[in-house]
């Protein structure tokens, strides 16, 4: 095995910190507290600190970066005109039920599609083209996510939810678990001779890919089936999903930052002088904004973090679909930022 051919995202320190270590601190205060029910301080930290605010860096590289911007303009002004038509008319003709319902599968879509990306963007920083490992990799890190939301499914209701209480559509048979389980045994073991085979033959081996597909079916599995704590639900899902993503936009918008089209956006001179520590207060004061926003008019849950809520009535068909626009966007959105044939800039800049 040629070590030299071995190839990291970042790089060695920084992906195992950031998959890895992400991953282990999360498992870590699962097992020290399985039991605990989630509080201000999941949610601050969990929601506001995370995930809301790895849904605004999306920003960073697209509306703040000129050159991005200048590269697609209808694009980035249709997607959120576009997300806020189809909330408005979802809320309208299906209620808040089935605007909440939406919303989480393309949440769970959402999820499981990054953890697909960064195993296709490791085998593609390592040079892997065959096919066959394409596909085994592939159906391994997609059953590491699909088992546990069928186990999930077959089991409605559960202490948690994605979004909110009954956004899941409940009457999945339990063998829609069991076949799922067959199945992910079935590509985990492939997958696992295939690494064993590598080593063997002394190939180069990308440990990157294989931390990602271990940590996504420790975090899945823990999180959702041996578990059933919204606390340990948040703690594995949202910080090995916002994370690694937000130091993922970090680091392209600053090589963004450099290069002569983009050097006049607000990205550039947000990270210009302190870089990181602006990126992510910036981050966190529009998240809190967003979330005081959220409950002030909508969830009322967090009075003594946001103040006294407001009864908007009829308003909330409009308010809600409004709310969740950046949400939406960064959905679509990553769907097309991270692919190099839909974003020429990716290879350069990452």
């Amino acid at each position: 095995m040629n070590k030299r051919n071995v190839k990291w995202l970042f790089s060695a320190p920084l992906d195992l910190a950031v998959f890895g270590g992400t991953a282990l601190v999360a498992l870590i205060l699962v097992a020290m507290m399985p039991a605990h029910e989630s509080g201000t301080g999941t949610f601050v930290v969990g929601v506001i600190l995370v995930d809301v605010a790895h849904v605004w860096s999306t920003a960073f590289i697209v509306y703040l970066d000129p050159a991005e911007w200048r590269r697609r303009p209808g694009l980035y002004a249709g997607v959120p005109l576009a997300c806020f038509a189809v909330g408005v008319a979802l809320y309208a003709y299906g209620g808040d039920g089935a605007f909440w319902t939406a919303i989480a599968y393309l949440a769970v879509f959402h999820f499981i599609r990054q953890q697909y990306g960064w195993v296709m963007m490791y085998r593609a920083r390592n040079g892997e083209r065959d096919r066959t490992g394409r596909i085994v990799d592939g159906a391994t890190v997609y059953l590491a996510t699909l088992y546990p939301l069928a186990w999930w499914h077959a089991r409605l209701p559960r202490a948690f939810s994605w979004m909110k209480d009954g956004d899941f559509i409940a009457g999945a048979p339990s063998s829609l678990a069991t076949i799922a389980g067959i199945a992910y045994a079935i590509a985990l073991a492939a997958y696992i001779a295939r690494a064993v085979w590598q080593v063997a033959t002394r190939q180069s081996i990308s440990w990157g890919k294989h931390l990602i597909v271990a940590t996504t079916a420790a975090c899945w599995y823990v999180g959702i089936v041996a578990t059933n704590s919204d606390y340990a639900f948040t703690v594995t899902n949202v910080f090995t999903h916002g994370i690694p993503y937000m130091v993922l936009v970090y680091l392209y918008a600053r090589a963004a930052s450099r290069e002569p089209a983009s050097r006049s956006g607000v990205t550039a001179r947000m990270l210009k002088t302190r870089g990181i520590v602006v990126f992510v207060a910036t981050l966190w004061l529009v998240a809190y904004v967003e979330e005081m926003l959220w409950d002030r008019t909508i969830w009322h849950d967090h009075g003594g973090l946001f103040g006294g809520g407001l009864n908007v009535g009829a308003a909330a068909i409009v308010i809600a679909p409004l709310l969740a626009v950046p949400q939406l966007t960064h959905y679509v959105l990553d769907g097309l930022l991270w692919k190099r044939a839909k974003n020429p800039r990716l290879g350069r800049l990452l």
